[in-house]
């Protein structure tokens, strides 16, 4: 037997050293270090100078803590937005910012001073603040930092802060715009306040946490009426927060809600009795019912009354009295000698109805009588059908009473407590607390004591609000604030639409068909329209955003804190009148500008009154902005200062500024609303083009994650074990519109896509081996299966152009992964491995593959890029070391190939087919591999090379009848080739070479 030549040497392997393995956590700094070396940042501005721009207007995370998942995600999106952007040509800058003020800051320098014991409020506020913005710096660095690891291109060098002194004299500058347009005024509204912070909330500082409360019915004495019969009887109200009864000042019922008038007496056995021992035990707990009373009720929520009444005699022991049952029992009203009484009415007959308080005995404020007032807010949802009004403590309430000249009291201080003057229980609380509250509670106790408190549990279950830093419950509380008017025409703002703004300013024309506000709008009017001019991603956030703007009340500015922008505002001590004056305004900005936040003060307020006003006239402002008044101020200094000459838009532009917010759900109340007010107020228009919004990340099993559950996925800690390519594939492959899952499984089956798309990558890189532009052919000299890969990835591009476009980076990243494992692994790049190991390098399929080859690595490596940041770049170093970053190309340019689709997705079907019946002769091990198979497919087939495209070593068309319409497989009985394996049948014997490669190998020998 003659001993087989070894051939290897003569077959072209794929050669390159792009490792397999990526080894991610311990390469990425590396590159990351290149990039800032090279100024990629800048470089990449200089490219795109003068070119479309695109501005994705950062929103400014808080400065305290590290990084989390959802900051990854946020990031990571705004990232693929301007890379995506930048790739397509345009002048994308990104200028990261934070924001710098607020709660989230100095509750964490006040926690420092309560770990050594001291009182934040005796240090100087200059040195307290220094500390803030010393944290907030210090955190600031951290995190930017961070988010460099993952690989975010951006200004990391000139980021905005809103705690710099030029952001904070321009905040200011927006403020003092809103006093010059008459868009500012102080009012004792209810707002959401917490006590533990000492300082009012905006609703996107609150979150909603179920808790049990004790709920309690207090009778209330009739004392005046036009319906006779109510007098002497008890209006009964409900409520979960026991601590506003000592505010209380009036009830309210519901005009069209039916009431009875009910007679209560107790049952303790078959027959009803008035007297005897059973009787005695239960008025223990309750006296009140000794003398039968009339309770005025809603009709339709008599029974569950009934049944808190009976609550409470589940713990009266009546076992040795002998006694059945114990309850009570609520009848109608009835009359006496025929006398008719009227048994149940409409609400609207309690007009003029007066009733007095249970503490009435204190005198004072609680012997002043409680009216009964018509409010339509008053339902049978629960409760008794009528509602105790505290002012000072509901909306409803405060604006019911305000319409009928009752005045808040402003009883509960900043940190809970009832006043030390207040009659009842005075300097006592915190009124959040459940044990005050409780029915052994003060409260409950001295109502009890005064024959009024009718039922008291502590056991309703319901949904409460709490400030979501200290995680503590929150009150409404009305005390003096500063407030923008949602309802007051802005005389200063043209009707126009913001549509019309933005089509005057491109140079077009208003269309006549267009409606418009006959008159100036109110701030809500604009901000509505705004939002019919702005895009939506998804659309859904528009219904969301707007019915928030449509029913939210007028916007709190003030702060009761330390750490913030201060109101600069001079309030004339006679008139009450701030003081608007532009040279004092002027002043103002510039002693801001100077000295930041600090140059609001006592000591300066004369400077910056002037000569022309006295300092002793007026009271200088000591509250602080809402931050959220700082984030929506952010356009004003980001992308009109010019501090960032790349951001701004050209000369005359009057349109949005930002041609897109991103940020999560939640700033549908937050962010987005407060830049839309505050832009709309000033300037008539949103400060963006487009919204986009992203849901929350989860954890494996859809649960919220928090420390205390331990189901938190750090991204630092998976960027040390995975790199940040794995995090930024994990994000752009989930829907980020809706909530969304992340945990080890998942991270693994996108460590295994990463795999998938970086072999591709490497395959790409060890076929190109070599690759020169005299190997290239045209697309006019390509066989039949490159030109339909080319179709394919035509196709692709147009695809991947409409997901950027359209901000769906799950499509984008499906479409390619998809691309790369199906049509170029699995069938691409396994058909055509034959030729690319075996045939003669001269040979036109082979240089028609190769060139193939060079136009899928130039589309790829970029279409990667943005995704893939740091292996994007490795690939691309990897082909040209010299070819600078890959971040600086632009996207590719696809020819526009045609190809018989059709005929090519049969072709795929039947190669399917074939596979699947080779498969058990290969299992059975009856062949060794799918080149030592003898195909028969129906005569229909379509016309291709079918052996190379099934990579088998004969292919034949049915004959006859029988194999028509079938795939049949069958073990060849030729011999195999030794250099390219297929069983052929000129090939003489095993190891001898069919006449392809013995002409390639011939020239190989000749050539050497």
């Amino acid at each position: 037997m003659t001993e087989q030549r070894d051939y290897r040497s003569t077959v072209f392997l794929p050669k390159t050293d792009f490792p397999m393995k990526a080894g991610l956590p311990q390469k990425e700094p590396g590159i990351l270090a290149r990039w800032q070396a090279e100024q990629i940042y800048a470089k990449t501005r200089e490219a795109r100078r003068g070119r479309e721009k695109f501005v994705l207007h950062d929103g400014p995370p808080y400065a305290n803590g590290d990084m989390h998942i959802g900051h990854a995600l946020n990031h990571i999106l705004k990232d693929m937005v301007v890379r995506t952007q930048t790739l397509l040509g345009k002048d994308a800058p990104y200028v990261p910012g934070w924001d710098c003020h607020g709660l989230p800051i100095e509750w964490k320098v006040e926690e420092e001073y309560r770990k050594k014991k001291k009182n934040k409020d005796e240090v100087p506020a200059e040195e307290f603040r220094a500390e803030c913005r010393a944290y907030a710096q210090g955190w600031v660095n951290v995190q930017r930092e961070q988010l460099k690891r993952l690989g975010i291109n951006g200004d990391w060098d000139n980021p905005y802060l809103t705690m710099d002194f030029q952001a904070e004299a321009t905040i200011v500058g927006e403020l003092l715009k809103f006093a010059e347009n008459g868009m500012l005024y102080r009012g004792a509204k209810p707002v959401m306040w917490s006590p533990v912070e000492k300082t009012a909330l905006a609703e996107a500082e609150v979150e909603y946490e179920d808790i049990t409360s004790t709920q309690i019915d207090v009778a209330f004495e009739i004392v005046e009426s036009k319906v006779p019969e109510l007098v002497g009887a008890h209006a009964v109200i409900w409520t979960t927060t026991p601590w506003t009864i000592p505010v209380n000042q009036a009830l309210a019922y519901g005009p069209e809600v039916e009431y009875s008038l009910v007679d209560c007496w107790l049952s303790v056995g078959p027959d009803d009795i008035e007297s005897g021992a059973g009787l005695a035990r239960a008025c223990e707990a309750a006296p009140w019912f000794y003398d039968r009373q009339r309770f005025l009720i809603a009709t339709e929520l008599l029974p569950a009354f009934t049944a808190r009444l009976n609550s409470q005699l589940k713990g009266i022991d009546v076992s040795d009295l002998g006694i059945e049952r114990l309850s009570f029992v609520l009848d109608p009203a009835s009359g006496e000698d025929g006398a008719s009484v009227r048994n149940s009415f409409k609400g609207s007959d309690l007009a003029g109805t007066i009733a007095r308080h249970p503490m009435h005995a204190l005198g004072g404020f609680f012997a002043e009588p409680r009216p009964l007032l018509a409010g339509d807010f008053v339902t049978t949802d629960s409760g008794t059908g009528l509602v105790h009004m505290a002012p000072d403590h509901g909306e409803d309430d405060f604006e019911l009473c305000k319409a009928h000249g009752i005045n808040p009291k402003f009883v509960v201080e900043a940190d809970g407590k009832y006043r030390a003057d207040w009659p009842w229980l005075a300097g006592q609380g915190s009124v959040i607390n459940p044990k005050f509250n409780a029915p052994d509670g003060p409260i409950c106790s001295d109502l009890r004591e005064a024959g009024a408190l009718l039922a008291a549990s502590a056991d309703y279950k319901h949904s409460y609000p709490h400030s979501w830093r200290s995680k503590a419950k929150v009150i409404y509380r009305c005390t003096p604030q500063w407030f923008v008017p949602m309802d007051k025409v802005m005389t200063h703002i043209s009707p126009k639409s913001a549509a019309d703004r933005r089509w005057e300013s491109e140079g077009g024309a208003i269309d006549p068909k267009e409606e418009h506000l006959s008159d100036a709008p109110t701030l809500r009017q604009a901000a509505l329209a705004a939002i019919a001019d702005t895009r939506f991603v998804p659309d859904k956030g528009r219904n969301r955003i707007g019915a928030m703007v449509e029913g939210r009340p007028d916007w709190v500015l003030s702060r009761q804190r330390a750490w913030g922008v201060p109101i600069t505002l001079f309030v004339n001590r006679k008139t009450g009148e701030y003081l608007v004056d532009e040279a004092v305004n002027d002043r103002i900005r510039a002693a801001i500008l100077a000295h930041g936040v600090d140059g609001w003060s006592d000591e300066a307020a004369q400077d910056l009154l002037g000569n022309e006003y006295k300092a002793e006239d007026y009271e200088r402002v000591a509250d602080i902005l809402d931050v959220w008044f700082d984030s929506g101020s952010t356009h004003a200094f980001v992308l009109e200062s010019g501090r960032w000459p790349d951001l701004l838009r050209p000369e005359g532009y009057t349109g949005p500024k930002a041609d897109l917010y991103l940020e999560g759900s939640d700033q549908h109340r937050g962010w987005f609303q407060s830049s839309l007010l505050e832009a709309c107020a000033t300037r008539g228009h949103a400060p963006y083009k487009a919204i986009l919004t992203h849901g929350f990340t989860m954890d494996a099993k859809g649960l919220k994650m928090s420390k205390s559950l331990g189901n938190t996925i750090s991204p630092l800690k998976v960027m040390e074990t995975n790199g940040a390519d794995i995090i930024r594939l994990w994000a752009l492959s989930v829907d980020y519109t809706e909530d969304h899952r992340i945990g080890d499984e998942i991270l693994k089956g996108v460590a295994d896509q990463y795999r998938k798309l970086r072999n591709t990558l490497r395959y790409l890189l060890g076929a190109l081996d070599g690759f020169e532009d005299a190997e290239r052919v045209t697309v006019a000299e390509m066989p039949e299966l490159e030109r339909y890969v080319l179709s394919l990835l035509g196709t692709l591009d147009k695809t991947l152009r409409a997901a950027v476009d359209a901000f769906d980076f799950n499509t984008y990243v499906r479409v390619l992964l998809d691309f790369c494992n199906e049509d170029l692994s699995a069938f691409f790049f396994d058909i055509r491995k034959d030729c690319l190991y075996c045939d003669a390098p001269t040979d036109p399929k082979r240089r028609a593959y190769r060139t193939v080859l060079d136009l899928l690595f130039h589309a790829l490596v970029r279409y990667a890029a943005p995704v893939i940041v740091f292996t994007a770049e490795e690939t691309w170093g990897s082909r040209y070391p010299e070819g600078g970053s890959v971040h600086l190309l632009e996207w590719p340019q696809i020819p526009e190939v045609t190809a018989d689709v059709a005929k090519w997705q049969e072709l795929r079907v039947l190669r399917q087919q074939v596979t699947e019946a080779i498969e058990p002769l290969r299992r059975d091990k009856v062949i060794g591999s799918s080149l030592a198979a003898q195909v028969t497919v129906p005569a229909s087939a379509p016309e291709a090379d079918l052996a190379e495209l099934f990579i088998t070593g004969t292919v034949t068309r049915g004959q006859g009848a029988e194999g028509m319409d079938s795939v049949r497989v069958t073990p060849s009985p030729d011999h195999k080739c030794g250099r390219c394996w297929r069983h052929l049948p000129e090939v003489a014997e095993d190891g001898d070479l069919c006449d392809r490669c013995e002409d390639v190998v011939d020239v190989l020998e000749a050539g050497a």
